[in-house]
């Protein structure tokens, strides 16, 4: 299945890096954002499956706001932090959160699982990686 996704990223290595592992899985990455401003003006301009949010972007702790307004939009929004505590009570509309660092195969069974459950197919259980908020 593949999808239309936005990278929310300040970290241009991570982003980098989160690129090439989507494209290697056969996914469009419509763009990479390192500020709320700029990835509310691309998710305006593009259709946009699944957008992959970091929480402290270069603009401050903007993320959980912007994955909120995204979620709004139909985007199915998974946040990456090395602090996931600061989602733990779950954010309106967005799917989970997935710890950062992590590995390819943590970053591929998580999207796999946000768009299954996007596409409304049957999925047994989630990743270990990824937190899930309660719905």
């Amino acid at each position: 299945m593949t999808a239309r996704i936005l990278i929310i990223e300040d970290e241009a290595l991570v982003a980098m890096e989160l690129r090439f592992v989507l494209e290697d899985l056969g996914h469009d990455v419509v763009a990479t954002a390192a500020d709320a401003k700029s990835a509310r003006w691309i998710a305006a301009e593009n259709e946009i499956d699944l957008a992959l949010v970091d929480i402290h972007l270069s603009d401050g702790p903007t993320g959980i706001d912007l994955g909120r307004d995204l979620a709004e939009h139909g985007v199915t929004v998974v946040f990456m932090t090395a602090n996931p505590g600061m989602v733990r009570e779950g954010v309106q509309g967005a799917l989970g959160v997935l710890s950062k660092p992590t590995d390819e195969r943590g970053v591929q069974t998580a999207v796999d699982y946000a768009l299954k459950r996007r596409a409304g197919r049957p999925v047994d259980y989630a990743p270990p990686e990824l937190q899930v908020f309660a719905t």
